[in-house]
């Protein structure tokens, strides 16, 4: 009789835990910016109207540096804790002046990363020495104008002279670089 009514208690004991809360201590984290837009807010089309931050703390609207200049424009979304994302800049890093002799496109490489990895943005960005342009998407708005949310990193867009997505890739691989290459040559 003492085990069931101990088995019995534990049972009791065990919904009861799971069917509460968590304490404040083990909550997640809230996974938004206070600072950024309602979605509907947000211009969904290119050049979009999103706010970006380059390394030196400077604000630009992604209006004002992504043109429709008769070049397609590639979007490389990245994290500073993003073990492929490093390797995949690194990648195109190397190639990026001959690819530039060879084809005339925009590319810029757009941190997702929470404003409390600011700093870990203008270390990455300073010690690089990528010769393309890096953005802080300090807000994380770019996620609601994206095909597919930045689920997954990093991402790399290929828009045409008309600023259409006709290109997107998910992850990397070694290689990756020059599909996407490929790619910026057919336009």
């Amino acid at each position: 009789m003492k085990f069931i009514a101990f088995l019995f208690l534990s049972v009791l004991t065990a919904h009861y835990s799971f069917c509460q809360p968590p304490s404040p201590a083990k909550q997640s984290p809230v996974l938004y910016t206070e600072t950024a837009r309602p979605e509907d807010k947000i211009q969904k089309f290119f050049p979009y109207d999103i706010k970006l931050k380059n390394a030196e703390g400077k604000e630009f609207m992604s209006s004002q540096l992504f043109k429709k200049n008769g070049k397609p424009t590639v979007l490389l979304f990245w994290l500073t804790t993003c073990g492929p994302c490093k390797m995949e800049m690194e990648a195109i890093k190397n190639k990026y002046e001959s690819w530039s002799k060879e084809s005339k496109f925009n590319f810029f490489a757009i941190s997702t990363d929470w404003s409390h990895n600011t700093e870990k943005f203008v270390e990455r960005v300073k010690t690089s020495g990528w010769p393309f342009a890096a953005y802080h998407d300090f807000n994380q708005e770019f996620k609601y104008v994206m095909p597919g949310g930045l689920n997954g990193l990093p991402q790399v867009f290929v828009l045409n002279k008309k600023g259409e997505v006709v290109f997107h890739k998910r992850k990397y691989m070694p290689g990756d670089e020059d599909k996407l290459f490929e790619e910026i040559k057919k336009l």
